[in-house]
């Protein structure tokens, strides 16, 4: 492993493999012991134009980072390959930091909506706001050191990929993250909380939802308030 120091091997090995206990244990507890607590708890019929322009923004934007982070963890060769032409390069930052800003301001929209609707406040639990405040963090760090540590893309597949692969065959090298500037190791660090705080929040929503969306057939939501009577077809008015 290397010689590091005790809050790194802390930060960067112990943190780490607790995290990775928590979310599988708990996940697989909760599901278990409470499967339909497993709900992002949507407030969408409360306030329904304002949750549009919070969600799909944050989702689609989260989505592709995520998608980025995968496939150069995957594939790390082939992005180095892919950033030797600066044309690849730039479009491949350019493309992921607009997705990570479309995501932080549709989670900004989200804790706007939050915060300021006084019905969508009731089913906003103290451990949203913690996660919350740990995207926020999450996705700034990540943004910030896109924008003035460049290149974000190909230290991900030189550094972070191969850290993530020594945990991964538990030969853990947090040596590849020392010389890191402060805030890439704040956004490592992150991801191992936001792991570690995964069952125990509404984020388990996105282990159950996305599928059964692809084949089921359209949900229909008829609203029954005061309405005026309207004779059935076919019936006399009068006798």
């Amino acid at each position: 492993m290397g010689t590091v120091a005790p809050i790194d091997a802390v930060l960067f090995v112990a943190l780490p493999y607790a995290a990775l206990v928590l979310f599988f244990v708990g996940t697989i507890v909760r599901y278990r012991s409470r499967p339909f607590s497993y709900s992002s708890l949507s407030s969408q019929f409360l306030e329904n134009r304002h949750h549009f322009w919070a969600q799909v923004p944050f989702h689609y934007g989260i989505l592709y980072v995520l998608a980025g982070h995968v496939v150069a963890f995957l594939f790390p060769r082939a992005i180095l390959g892919w950033n030797a032409a600066p044309a690849r390069l730039y479009l491949l930052e350019a493309t992921g930091l607009a997705a990570a800003a479309l995501a932080f301001v549709g989670l900004v929209n989200i804790v706007l909506r939050r915060a300021g609707d006084a019905r969508s406040r009731v089913t906003t639990t103290p451990a949203d706001w913690v996660v919350y405040a740990l995207l926020v963090v999450q996705i700034a760090t990540g943004m910030y050191v896109a924008t003035t540590a460049s290149w974000g893309s190909s230290w991900f597949a030189s550094v972070a990929s191969p850290y993530l692969r020594s945990l991964a065959m538990f030969a853990p090298e947090p040596a590849l993250l020392v010389p890191m500037p402060l805030l890439f190791k704040v956004h490592v660090v992150g991801l191992w909380v936001l792991l570690g705080v995964f069952p125990f929040t509404r984020l388990v929503h996105v282990l159950v939802v996305p599928n059964p969306y692809l084949w089921r057939r359209p949900q229909v939501v008829r609203w029954y308030g005061i309405r005026r009577a309207v004779p059935r077809r076919g019936t006399a008015r009068a006798r």
